[in-house]
């Protein structure tokens, strides 16, 4: 995957760009919350110790600057966008008295009260829970309901980054995030920008190219579908503002709405979508594209035709 510049202290300087939402809002909080602060086993640097012991953790071998140390701590910087599902925050993970330094975004999937649910019907047909009364506190919306929700867009992101991580680290073909742990509905991932700044990556939409790189970059957009399509999944809700260019690479972000093409019946709904929403983008800039082509290719790659 790529490689990271510094590891050294971090500073923010300016207006950061947000991580993976469009919302044109920027808003900046305080750190971790107050009370968390009267706690006496808090480290006597940074905001909370690591929270890596009992996280589920991303896939192996992991990139040797995931901290996993017991004696790291956590210090937090800031907002990194509000969106509407989720907060996401630049965190600065450390083991003290040394240079191993780690930048992340923690994502926090609001609880069933602060959430947006209209957009979830379509995203979650096609999975399954287990209890019967699970699916139904879903379906009816219940709190409960919503908590299960809240929880399966972040575990459906965790597993989706992890996935997608291992196919793009022997294919070199789709680029994420690297997704270092989840707890409940906090999913903790690689910063994708500057480290030494806490300057995050442009966003796609943000991207003045050239000629040639807008063909490259086209080229790394049908190549990342085709990824997705062969392993029968489609983002499901891409566009320019959740993909982001990092040292000319594309990169896709903000994926809990993941769709399954084979269970979900709209599957190839949500592909044709997905396509319809970057092709135009690119076709604006000038780009000749045939997107029915691509449509009717990463179909019949997906096994839905």
């Amino acid at each position: 995957m790529r490689e990271h510049d510094s590891y050294g202290s971090t500073t923010m300087r300016g207006k950061r760009r947000k991580f993976d939402d469009d919302d044109p809002t920027f808003v900046k909080r305080g750190r971790i919350e107050p009370a968390l602060k009267e706690d006496p086993d808090l480290p006597e640097e940074g905001d909370r110790w690591s929270t890596w012991d009992g996280a589920l953790h991303g896939p192996e071998p992991r990139p040797d600057w995931v901290r996993t140390e017991y004696g790291a701590v956590d210090t937090e910087l800031g907002m990194l966008k509000t969106g509407k599902e989720a907060d996401v925050f630049l965190v600065r993970r450390a083991v003290p008295g040394t240079d191993k330094i780690s930048m992340l975004a923690a994502k926090r999937y609001r609880d069933g009260d602060h959430r947006m649910f209209h957009r979830d019907a379509g995203y979650l047909e096609g999975r399954r829970v287990r209890r019967s009364r699970e699916m139904r506190a879903m379906s009816n919306r219940t709190a409960f309901g919503k908590e299960m929700i809240s929880g399966q867009w972040s575990a459906a992101e965790f597993g989706a980054l992890g996935r997608l991580w291992e196919i793009g680290r022997e294919s070199d073909l789709v680029c994420v995030p690297y997704p270092v742990q989840l707890i409940g509905t906090e999913l903790m991932m690689e910063f994708i920008g500057d480290w030494e700044t806490g300057e995050a990556a442009p966003r796609l939409a943000q991207v003045r190219a050239d000629p040639d790189q807008l063909a490259d970059l086209w080229r790394q957009m049908t190549d990342a579908l085709s990824v997705l399509a062969r392993a029968q999944v489609a983002h499901g809700d891409l566009s320019p503002y959740n993909t982001m260019v990092h040292n000319g690479r594309l990169v896709m972000i903000d994926l809990p709405q993941i769709v399954d093409v084979i269970a979900n019946p709209r599957g190839g709904e949500f592909i044709a979508r997905d396509v319809r929403n970057v092709a135009n983008w690119f076709r604006s800039r000038g780009l000749t594209i045939d997107e029915d082509e691509l449509i009717e290719r990463l179909h019949f790659e997906a096994g839905l035709r």
